[in-house]
């Protein structure tokens, strides 16, 4: 299966998980799989929630921000990986002064 993301529109989702500003998304959900590309301008954010069915895998393409993950924050940046089990808690923020750019998996368990 291709997924061709510049294809599709961009979707911006407000208040993402009850973060800050909007998430904007090229979204694809193959029934099995959630998968993104999606970005988030500076001072933006997805909320902090449990995966409490599923888990999450994000690659971080451009840009710098922070992650909360059970408890701590971690610093991402282009070329890191975040992976958010079943059963933990994350979100990201943007506290960067460019798009922060991701891709991310979440798997239906």
């Amino acid at each position: 299966m291709l997924i061709s993301f510049q294809n599709m529109k961009e979707v911006a989702v407000p208040k993402c998980r009850g973060g800050e500003k909007e998430l904007f998304r090229r979204h694809v959900d193959t029934g099995d799989n959630q998968i993104m590309l999606a970005r988030l301008e500076p001072g933006a954010s997805v909320g902090i929630h449990t995966h409490e069915d599923d888990s999450e895998t994000i690659y971080y393409l451009s840009g710098k921000g922070k992650v909360y993950y059970d408890g701590r924050y971690e610093s991402v940046q282009a070329g890191v990986c975040h992976h958010c089990p079943k059963g933990h808690t994350h979100g990201t923020f943007n506290d960067g002064d460019e798009d922060l750019v991701f891709f991310a998996v979440i798997p239906k368990q």
